[in-house]
């Protein structure tokens, strides 16, 4: 399955609900009772969503042995949709326009024959689709982790993700809360009574000229912009500070950003720039684009604690991470690799919420004004 070899490409959902300690058979009995064409979810466009069972995209075969690893359920989103090529319908409507208009004095179809083509075009396409020859089936690999109590989703896309919440719902009966930088931030408040200082959060001005509004972000509720001001205290930390930080668990985390730096203005007025490099932070352009008031969406970090090592690309605001690149499993067995790699992303996610965490405590804090007024003259510089 998804999760279990190559590159981790993941985001986060909170399962709402009383707490689970372990999943059971009839976990995956639910499962099965909802697989892909077992009870449909059908748009009008006749696309479908179910659950498979992970082996290969038409595995419907739901099995405790496979599919529980670990106190986690592994399972995946597969959703059928029908993609007629339009091209290919431009083609039909063109040859039935061509038919109709043969004998028209002037040559020329009229509006009345060319709504007539592209009618009897769809209706030709619909009866070839009933074969499948247009059907795309999509598999998104699932893990519901029971110790974090987090649904991990190996996707980012936004349409994919809302037939999710729709299926678990179903499924389950419990709900999926997206763990974005905000909502993230008030759990982690929770924990310190701070979760005010989250709710007065605004954000940062680091630049004259710079204003609170941030064009990415949907409302004035939302505090997903605190993932763009991490990544930027991370930046500087690096560059002024030190490339080790302590964390609240008493362990420290290296961290090095390399390969991939996106950086966009927050009014949405001077675009966005997208940098490679071994070393993309401390290139002349990029200081320049934070000089002017852009701030980071996307980085990429190398991350080292407790001498495991991985690499990915933190997208700011949603906390997602792509392209993770984990330890190498150690274990011959092929269920001990598949525990050991659920363990490593543990420590992957894990690592990132306490670096998350870190960061938080000075955002908080009443010395942000500050770490603020440092980062403005190392800015300024």
């Amino acid at each position: 399955m998804g999760f279990f070899s190559g590159r981790v490409t993941c985001c986060r959902y909170r399962v709402t609900g009383r707490s689970l300690s372990a999943f059971h058979g009839d976990h995956v009995d639910k499962l099965a009772d909802h697989a892909i064409g077992r009870q449909r979810i059908a748009l009008a466009d006749g696309s479908q969503a179910g659950w498979i069972a992970g082996d290969h995209i038409l595995d419907t075969k739901f099995e405790p042995a496979k599919n529980l690893v670990h106190d986690t359920l592994q399972f995946a989103l597969r959703i059928d949709e029908h993609k007629v090529p339009g091209d290919l319908l431009r083609a039909y409507t063109q040859v039935e326009l061509e038919g109709l208009a043969a004998e028209n004095p002037s040559g020329q179809p009229s509006a009345r024959q060319r709504r007539e083509a592209r009618l009897l075009a769809k209706e030709r396409l619909e009866k070839e689709a009933k074969d499948g020859r247009y059907l795309r089936r999509k598999a998104i690999p699932l893990l519901w982790d029971a110790p974090s109590g987090e649904l991990i989703v190996a996707s980012t896309s936004a349409t994919a993700l809302d037939r999710l919440v729709t299926l678990f719902k179903q499924t389950f009966d419990r709900g999926l809360e997206p763990l974005g930088a905000g909502k993230h931030a008030f759990l982690i408040a929770e924990a310190t009574n701070q979760t005010r200082a989250v709710d007065d959060a605004a954000p940062t001005v680091f630049v004259p000229g710079q204003t609170h509004s941030v064009a990415w972000t949907p409302d004035e509720n939302n505090r997903d912009f605190l993932g763009n001001e991490f990544v930027l205290w991370l930046w500087f930390h690096l560059a002024n500070e030190a490339d080790v930080i302590p964390l609240g668990d008493k362990s420290d985390v290296a961290v090095m950003m390399a390969r991939t730096l996106v950086l966009e203005c927050p009014l949405g007025q001077t675009g966005r720039e997208s940098i490679s490099s071994d070393g993309p932070a401390k290139l002349p352009e990029a200081l320049r684009a934070i000089q002017a008031g852009k701030l980071p969406r996307k980085a990429g970090l190398t991350m080292a604690r407790h001498d495991q090592q991985y690499e990915f690309t933190l997208h700011a605001e949603s906390l997602a991470v792509t392209g993770a690149r984990l330890p190498a499993p150690e274990a011959e067995d092929d269920r001990a690799r598949q525990e050991e790699r659920v363990t490593q992303l543990r420590g992957l996610l894990e690592t990132l919420d306490l670096l998350y965490a870190a960061f938080l405590q000075r955002r908080l804090g009443d010395d942000w004004s500050k770490e603020t007024a440092r980062m403005k003259k190392w800015l300024a510089r």
